[in-house]
């Protein structure tokens, strides 16, 4: 696979305020590529540099092997898809996916195949003679998202581009455009901060916090394995306990208890680390053997449904989540109230040791 951008230590910054830190990338051609961090961490900011509506301050940026740090955005073979849709109210679907070839000069008969074509690809060959105040906010966007395309760009950005659509049109899109994605095989960069969406819609994920990146990988890679307690607290839900290195494997965490977990290499006896688990990989019942145990008291309980969420006080301020699946019972369980005595226990291989 080859690529389609290179990003070579590249910085932004707005006088004093650096925004972007030495970001390097490499993403290849016909991968789905989020940039996935908090508000103000630089993600949107990269994305307008590969865009060209910003200039690096230091660094390189390839498009298919080309610098284009210096080339407008009108001469960069990208587009960009905005969550504000930015569509012409006074132009119908059509005119609006045709706008860009039209300002082209492509010829007319090419122009209405490809919007025809553009429109099919979105569901959306219906709405061709539509205005823009008559669609819904999904349509809009896949409005937006056939523009782009129409263009048959090396590169699509996406902005944050489903963020102003309610929770269960979000989700329906994420499938959409990854199946848009797949089909035209054109390289997406995607913008967000909903680590939900960015784990169900990438092949990799960049992960970045004040203007770096401190991890990129599969997602799989990334919320299994990640490489600080940053990450393990902003990749889903995580419970991060403070505790300090007891000798081979060993953790004796602030509530008093000593727990097994695998440590990673160089840490010394004495040493402060966090312990990362997954709610999920906690269990209230069903242990088998080998798996780290500890004994607590419920401080919480909330029904969410298909799971109930469990907060279990360790002591000493420490507490952890568990996450407990209703998929096989009749009704919510009600073992779990406030105040119960309660054991949970993990695998070992199942929890992550943070310096």
């Amino acid at each position: 696979m080859s690529e389609a951008i290179r990003l070579e230590d590249v910085s932004k910054s707005f006088g004093e305020y650096e925004a972007v830190k030495d970001v390097s990338l490499t993403i290849e051609k016909g991968e789905f590529f989020s940039l996935l961090g908090p508000s103000g961490c630089g993600k949107t900011t990269t994305l307008r540099m590969l865009a060209g509506f910003e200039i690096p301050t230091e660094g390189r940026i390839l498009l298919e092997g080309e610098p284009v740090e210096d080339v407008p955005p009108y001469e960069r073979n990208v587009n960009m898809v905005f969550q504000s849709y930015a569509l012409f109210e006074h132009l119908d679907v059509a005119d609006n996916v045709a706008f860009g070839l039209k300002r082209k000069k492509v010829a007319k008969d090419e122009i209405r195949k490809r919007v025809e074509e553009s429109l099919e690809l979105v569901s959306l060959a219906d709405r061709a003679k539509s205005h823009t105040n008559e669609l819904s906010g999904g349509e809009k966007q896949r409005v937006a998202l056939a523009r782009a395309l129409v263009n048959e760009p090396a590169v699509l950005l996406l902005d944050e581009p489903l963020g102003a659509l309610d929770l269960k049109l979000r989700r329906q899109m994420q499938v959409e455009l990854k199946q848009i994605q797949r089909e035209v095989g054109i390289t997406f960069v995607y913008v967000t901060h909903d680590q939900e969406e960015a784990l169900a819609m990438s092949d990799r994920i960049a992960v970045m916090s004040d203007g770096e990146v401190v991890q990129c990988g599969v997602p799989e890679e990334v919320y299994e394995h990640p490489a600080e307690a940053f990450v393990a607290g902003f990749i889903g839900v995580s419970n991060l306990m403070e505790g300090i290195v007891q000798g081979k494997d060993k953790v004796k965490l602030a509530s008093g208890q000593s727990v097994k977990a695998p440590l990673p290499e160089g840490c010394d006896k004495g040493e402060k680390v966090q312990l990362s688990v997954r709610p999920e990989k906690i269990t209230l019942d069903d242990f088998e053997r080998g798996m780290v145990t500890l004994e607590g008291t419920v401080a919480e309980r909330v029904y969410q449904g298909v799971n109930t969420q469990v907060t279990i006080s360790l002591g000493d301020g420490a507490s952890v989540v568990a996450l407990e699946q209703q998929t096989y019972r009749a009704s919510a369980d009600d073992r779990w109230e406030p105040g119960a005595k309660v054991k949970l226990g993990w695998h070992p291989d199942h929890c992550l040791v943070l310096r």
